[in-house]
């Protein structure tokens, strides 16, 4: 066999290659038992078809296509070898010549890496939040702590804002009661905007036994979108009671045995939330300005398979679990279809280029995923999913995905190289140490995979199989 490589862009090959008949030889005694196999010939046993009987009957030219076919995948991924290349995705071959007894001869055009250089990153310096909570702060947390502990006691009065009123709902759609439309007992906090707009209102002022009707456009059900004249019945109140902001309120809602030191638990857990986001905010920034300066080209066939990809996955999952199509998504986010896809554009070429430079990085510097590490990212994904670290495991086992894991994690080590590197400052002024080197590496990792995924979950596969 003979190769030859042709770049066409800094993305994109053609490769020539050339095979002599005679290297044909097992894809052709492989068609013609697969052929034996399927056909049957009066005079001749199953399997024991002479060659040239099939060739008679069924024509040597659907023998040869299916040894072409069996032996393509095979010569591609020689020259492919031979060649030294990085390729993306599938080829599109073109079978330029076959003569029977003399040559095969194809191409095939692939998608490859770029050759990149990693820039100088040292001089990277980037601003993040300074790390401060307020007495503010402070007393929201210890106030929605409080919220948790509030007791609901039944009132005589009209209801307020607040208060937690017991309702039966009825919805009408151009006058007809919808069979989805009715509910009985339902509890609700005046004020939390947790079901219809105009509830609030409507409810607002009712003693128990009191009921009013307003139009609303319905969330969800069977109606969904269209407006409906909704009758709201309160058939009990109920107010929300606080306890008192005293020692006793935090031996009841802490391990604690005063409020101070309850205020100085809650300051040092927003503490270590706004140490947590610094570092992530930091981290960000550091990988915004090391893609600004690098050159990476992009290839198109990779880059629309990434888009289609990441259009896929929020129209038939994200926004299908939420019962919405993807024209009313635009509607909800205020954005035209062009808009739309241009940013899902954007945000596949920041995935991709995230991807090459930090691989690209993690083998300049030789950086390789031990199993603790690995094992550590497999239960941070678990937990993430949802599902439990066994069944997550086995997994991501069954549907090869190891390697991907392995290259998220070994990209988190990679740019946490580059934040090391980086000078890091507050909005203050004050030089930010990243001090915790696992915790980082963790973080890091979550990181790349945000930018790669960018929320929208595609993912640029790479396959070196035709």
């Amino acid at each position: 066999m003979k190769s030859a490589v042709e770049t066409l862009n800094p993305t994109r090959v053609r490769l020539s290659i050339e095979v002599p008949f005679e290297e044909l030889k097992d894809s052709l005694d492989a068609a013609y038992k697969k052929i034996n196999q399927q056909v049957t010939v009066k005079g001749f046993r199953k399997g024991k078809i002479p060659a040239r009987v099939i060739d008679q009957r069924f024509g040597r030219g659907a023998v040869l296509e299916e040894a072409v076919n069996d032996a393509l995948p095979k010569f591609y991924t020689e020259a492919v070898n031979e060649g030294e290349l990085n390729v993306l995705g599938q080829p599109e071959v073109d079978i330029t010549e076959l003569k029977d007894g003399e040559l095969l001869a194809f191409t095939a055009e692939v998608d490859v890496r770029p050759e990149i250089e990693i820039p100088d990153y040292s001089g990277i310096e980037v601003t993040v939040d300074a790390l401060e909570v307020t007495d503010e702060e402070v007393e929201k947390a210890v106030e929605q702590l409080r919220e948790r502990f509030a007791a609901t006691n039944p009132v005589e009065r009209a209801a307020a804002d607040g208060d937690v009123v017991t309702i039966d709902l009825e919805a009408k759609v151009d006058g007809e009661i919808l069979e989805d439309g009715v509910a009985d007992g339902v509890s609700y906090t005046i004020g939390s905007g947790e079901l219809l707009d105009g509830i609030d209102e409507a409810v607002t002022g009712l003693e128990a036994g009191g009921e009013a009707t307003f139009t609303s456009e319905l969330k969800g059900g069977s109606a969904e979108g269209k407006a409906a004249e909704v009758t709201v019945k309160v058939t009990a109140v109920a107010a929300r009671e606080l306890p008192e902001l005293d020692d006793d309120f935090a031996q009841m809602a802490s391990e604690f045995d005063t409020l101070e030191e309850l205020k100085a638990d809650s300051r040092k857990r927003l503490e270590t939330t706004k140490q947590y986001d610094q570092a992530t905010q930091a981290q960000e920034r550091v990988l915004e300005e090391l893609l600004k300066l690098a050159e990476v080209p992009i290839p198109e066939k990779l880059l629309a398979d990434e888009v289609q990809t990441r259009k896929h996955n929020l129209e038939h999952h994200q926004l299908g679990q939420m019962g919405l199509d993807l024209e009313k998504y635009l509607e909800i986010q205020g954005k035209t279809l062009e808009e739309f896809e241009n940013e899902t554009s954007e945000q596949a070429i920041k995935g991709i280029k995230t991807q090459f430079i930090l691989d690209e990085l993690v083998n300049k510097e030789k950086l390789n995923v031990n199993q603790e590490e690995l094992t550590e990212h497999l239960m941070r994904r678990a937990q993430s999913s949802g599902m439990s670290p066994d069944q997550f495991a086995q997994a991501v086992v069954e549907g090869g995905q190891v390697p991907m894991l392995v290259g998220e994690v070994a990209r988190g080590k990679a740019l946490a190289v580059v934040v090391e590197a980086a000078k890091v400052v507050d909005t203050n002024g004050e030089v930010v140490d990243l001090e915790d080197e696992d915790e980082a590496a963790a973080e890091t990792t979550e990181t790349v995979e945000a930018a790669a995924e960018d929320k929208a979950e595609g993912k640029a596969e790479e396959k070196n199989e035709a």
